[in-house]
């Protein structure tokens, strides 16, 4: 049988993970936090082949493929599909002979006793390549099945994952990780480049997310691509979460890869390489995430209301179910989004809201900094002065404003972070977090999102303890030794690559892109050395300022 395929709606999954990390410490159990652990046990995935049999793992193959077909279900037919539906009893029946691909078909099979489905349904992938490559990062693979570039809601693709073998990884060897997917279009005015970010959704057989481990991070469904554009150093989003997780503060694990994505309906080729991605975990109330007491739908009485919650404030773009702050414009919060629960019930909205006027209201009032019944009783003050210290310390051009994260577990009190979005840092974005001088929390937007930080501040109290912990960090993981040991550790495996990312993206020079002003040297060694003495005196001021 020669099968040409449909487009499929997604790839199926075979997967066996046993792969090596780029980048960063390992994980700590009670921190979902930093770069990727260095190993991952291998997981076979059996249920994802179900009771099928493919001679031929999923992988790429050029130009034919033959692939049999068995089932483990006693006195069973095998009926299969090329278009990403399920298999029914009126699909082809699979007699014996071998199939032979010529394009990227998505191969589902089913096993059926006297016409009913038994067992489970099985599903391989095999995407056509015309190009051979080795690189020295993992490489990603989405294949889009000639649906064209994806928009603002979900579309099936596959994914492959092919990790290094030898400090190399290759697109002809079999992948370590292969699996169906829905991914979109993700973020503002980064969704407007070239090189765009992407939500990805990993599925299962049914279409239901499916937890799979990803280059050493726990297994989840849910991850984001990000590809450094207007970060010419490539790291800076890297390099912050690393320093986040040594100091104890939340931020996503993530791991580089060398990226190609193919939308058109042909074999992957060479004009699909995207350059270095970032795949990052998102940020959502999991067991390996940030670990909080799940909220049902009927948790809405003492204590269960109470927590746990996710919510951020987006300056100007707050999706719903969002918060309503009561009060004169000067001195309420605005634009805040509640990311966990989802969906979110009204008496679980009415009770955060109502929680968070009643600490908005103390932050106004003349006795907030009262050590027993101020601000010290509603937030975990240690969480806040890191995330004053980390916004500063880069002069985050949303710090404060947008993708300004906070959670509030049952019973605890509201937290800062975890750490998202950090592209717009270290001298890259606009205005005045350009400088390496002043302070980013005073940064003009009417309305503010909330004037929270900039309460604090006026807390002698607060900023003695910001103060204390800044000379701590300066001793250790912002020394300037501890500064050199992390860029180093982060550029090395990337050399290669970064050459790579600056032939398919020749921006180094260009100093404007779309809104956004960025560094001009017209090497990635230089805009390296940018960032490090961009860094070096912007430490400067804080140590006078301080």
């Amino acid at each position: 049988m020669t099968v040409r395929s449909l487009p499929a709606r997604v790839l199926g999954v075979v997967t066996a993970i046993s792969l090596g990390v780029v980048g960063g410490p390992s994980p700590t159990p009670d921190r979902p936090a930093g770069a990727p652990a260095a190993a991952l046990a291998a997981d076979p995935a059996d249920e994802l082949t179900g009771d099928i049999v493919f001679s031929v793992p999923s992988g790429t193959f050029r130009d034919e493929l033959t692939v049999s077909l068995r089932t483990t279900v006693t006195d069973a037919e095998i009926r299969y599909t090329t278009d990403g539906a399920l298999p029914r009893a009126d699909s082809p029946r699979y007699d014996g002979t071998p199939v032979t691909l010529v394009d990227t078909t998505q191969l589902r099979a089913q096993a059926f006793v006297d016409g009913v489905a038994t067992g489970d349904p099985g599903t391989a992938l095999y995407v056509e390549r015309a190009v051979d490559v080795s690189l020295d990062l993992p490489i990603l693979l989405i294949d889009g099945y000639g649906q064209g570039a994806p928009g603002r809601e979900f579309v099936d693709a596959a994914a492959l994952l092919f990790a290094p073998t030898g400090g190399h990884a290759s697109l002809s060897t079999p992948p370590t990780l292969a699996t169906r997917i829905g991914y979109h279009l993700r973020g503002t005015s980064s969704s407007l480049f070239d090189k765009a970010p992407y939500r990805v959704e990993f599925r299962d057989n049914e279409d239901d997310d499916v937890d799979l481990p990803v280059l050493g991070m726990p297994a989840e469904s849910d991850w984001v691509l990000r590809g450094p554009y207007t970060d010419k150093a490539l790291i800076r989003e890297a390099f912050t979460f690393d320093l986040a997780r040594e100091i104890g503060f939340q931020a996503p694990r993530y791991a580089f890869v060398e990226f190609y994505h193919n939308v058109a309906d042909r074999p992957v080729s060479a004009e699909d390489y995207q350059g270095v991605y970032l795949i990052v975990e998102t940020i959502k109330n999991a067991k390996n995430r940030l670990d909080l007491k799940d909220l049902d739908p009927d948790d809405v009485t003492l204590p269960a209301i109470t927590g746990g919650y996710i919510f951020k404030f987006e300056w100007l773009t707050a999706e719903e179910p969002t918060l309503e702050c009561q009060g004169r414009p000067a001195t309420c919060w605005h634009y805040l989004e509640v990311v966990d629960p989802s969906p979110l019930q009204p008496e679980q909205q009415a009770w955060l809201t109502g929680h968070l006027q009643q600490f908005n209201d103390l932050m106004q009032s003349g006795d907030f900094a009262d050590p027993v019944t101020g601000y010290p009783a509603w937030i975990d003050v240690g969480s806040f002065v890191d995330s004053f210290i980390l916004n500063e310390l880069t002069r985050n051009f949303d710090a404060y404003a947008r993708s300004s994260y906070f959670y509030k577990d049952r019973g605890g009190r509201i937290t800062a972070g975890p750490l998202w979005d950090l592209d717009l840092t270290y001298g890259t974005g606009g205005g005045d977090n350009l400088e390496t001088s002043g302070w980013q929390y005073e940064q003009p937007r009417w309305p503010k999102p909330n004037n929270w930080i900039n309460r604090l501040v006026t807390d002698p109290g607060f900023m003695a303890l910001v103060r204390a912990r800044w000379a701590e960090l300066r001793r250790g993981p912002l020394s300037a030794a501890g500064l050199d040991a992390r860029l180093a550790g982060l550029t090395a495996p990337l050399t290669d690559a970064a050459d790579r990312n600056f032939q398919r993206w020749p921006n180094l020079t260009t100093e404007k892109i779309g809104p956004i002003v960025t560094p001009t040297a017209d090497t990635w060694q230089g805009q390296l050395d940018y960032l490090r003495d961009w860094l070096d005196r912007r430490m400067a001021w804080l140590d006078s300022a301080l």
